[in-house]
């Protein structure tokens, strides 16, 4: 097939979080089986710095229809595989900037405007380029309006650029909501602008634009799908989204193996696998002394995360207490809100023995984070899919997650399913946590049982090979 993939992002070009992860595997994987992939990306700042970008290729100049505007772009292509082409839309008044979408205080203002020029200028380079697709799949609110603005190009043209358009869902929490006066950059019929359309509480919604006028709605995790039709998951769109609901479709996510494999991970002192653990205390060791910490008598919790109310960082700084109490150690890794950096490391000042905190998202410290700690905590108020913990089982660390979404998927239990369980899942609450705690202190001190759960975890299939597969079916059997 010849499939065409569009985001905001891509590892290893640009990330802010699972969104890239996702689209960067599922991407080099569609290429690995056979099939024919591009990826329109952004032309940020850090793609056109980059030492790849040296070697891109100028293809088409655009002319892009913003409101009463039509402003130039160019698209750039570069060559990253068999099979495999990223195409950058450059436009430097929109994208050459320092972060992705705002600062830590606020998004830009224009953020409507360049993701509607984003969207439709690669609706306008795919017709250029004459790249007629099979499949276009489009990522998160940024793309939200994409399908739309494809299907519209094809009625005035009159020719076919994607037999079939996919949206993916990857936190719908994440809407593209702006004034309903932004409605004018998209240059649609003023019907689109209705309840059957945009509109959206007086407001214009891009994902509810993905969500009504792509042919296929995913999401990534089969147990997210079902929770974003009800009012606690849905933020609002479970009546858009209940519409559509015999389109809806969820998947949960693989990881990447090749990145995250303990085997050989550059990152880490020393490498192991299921056979040979010695080298997971040697990374633990590791961990330990770059935070400033000595071994306890309890194990090391470990913990990479966005630090918002989503993280669920409320219910973790209730439970500070455990690690003092249990001569445990606390090691947290991420960055986010300022009122929980603060709080976390009033923590760290007060109790150095126990728990280090590192303000900073660094992918070197987050390979050793997984490999260094014994158990690895999720307890996320909700949570679309989830990496994390199928990087923690994979390097031997028991995830504790909450049961939502599509951590309940590759989580098991091993308190209600002891024979099979690769970590703990509990409820989202204060209580959940706090029980999920102790069941892996528990464990812990079984040292027979600790090492055979570890195990297990260590040999599950979390691969994108097993997750493309299901990606190429839907594929086939909509085209």
């Amino acid at each position: 097939m010849k499939i065409v993939h569009a985001a905001s992002e891509m590892f290893p070009y640009v990330k802010t979080g699972g969104l890239a992860d996702v689209c960067g595997s599922l991407f080099k994987s569609l290429a690995g089986v056979g099939h024919e992939v591009s990826f329109f990306l952004p032309g940020y700042r850090k793609i056109i710095e980059s030492k790849e970008f040296e070697s891109a290729k100028l293809k088409v100049v655009l002319q892009v229809e913003l409101g009463e505007q039509f402003l130039r772009g160019e698209v750039w292509a570069l060559t990253l595989g068999r099979r495999q082409t990223l195409y950058i839309i450059r436009r430097d008044e929109f994208f050459d900037r320092t972060n992705l979408y705002g600062t830590r205080e606020r998004d830009y203002d224009d953020n409507d405007r360049r993701f509607i020029y984003f969207s439709k200028a690669v609706v306008q380079a795919m017709r250029l380029l004459e790249i007629k697709a099979d499949i276009l799949h489009c990522h998160d609110w940024q793309t939200g309006l994409l399908p739309l603005f494809l299907r519209m190009a094809e009625q005035e043209t009159g020719k076919s650029l994607a037999l079939k358009t996919f949206f993916s869902i990857h936190n719908l929490a994440f809407q593209g909501l702006y004034p309903r006066s932004s409605f004018k950059f998209t240059n649609l019929p003023k019907e689109f602008n209705g309840i059957d359309g945009l509109e959206f509480y007086e407001q214009i919604s891009m994902i509810k634009g993905g969500i009504f006028f792509a042919d296929k709605i995913m999401t990534v995790s089969p147990n997210y799908a079902r929770e974003i039709l009800t009012p606690e998951f849905g933020c609002g769109l479970e009546g858009a989204l209940k519409v559509r609901e015999e389109d809806l479709v969820g998947i949960a996510n693989g990881i990447d193996t090749e990145v995250w494999n303990p085997q050989k991970d550059p990152y880490l002192i020393n490498h192991y696998n299921a056979s040979d653990l010695s080298g997971k205390q040697d990374c633990q060791e590791t961990l330990l002394k770059k935070v400033g910490l000595a071994k306890g008598e309890g194990p090391v919790y470990g913990v990479v995360a966005r630090l918002t109310q989503q993280k669920g960082i409320d219910l973790l700084l209730k439970q500070m207490s455990f690690f003092v109490k249990n001569d445990c150690r606390l090691v947290l890794l991420g960055k986010g809100d300022p009122n929980y950096e603060k709080a976390l490391k009033r923590f760290a000042k007060s109790y150095p023995e126990h728990i280090a905190v590192c303000i900073v998202l660094d992918e070197e410290m987050s390979h050793l984070v997984e490999a260094g700690s014994d158990f690895f905590i999720m307890p996320s108020i909700f949570e679309p899919c989830g990496l994390n913990q199928m990087y923690s089982q994979r390097y031997g660390t028991l995830p504790l997650v909450s049961g939502v979404g599509g951590l309940k998927d590759t989580v098991i239990d091993i308190v209600s399913d002891p024979e099979n369980g690769t970590g703990f899942v509990f409820e989202a609450n204060n209580d959940g946590l706090a029980a999920g705690l102790e069941a892996s202190l528990e464990l812990y001190g079984n040292e027979k049982d600790f090492v055979h759960a570890i195990k297990r975890a260590m040999k599950r299939d979390f691969s994108w090979k097993r997750v493309t597969t299901e990606y190429e079916s839907l594929y086939l059997d909509s085209i």
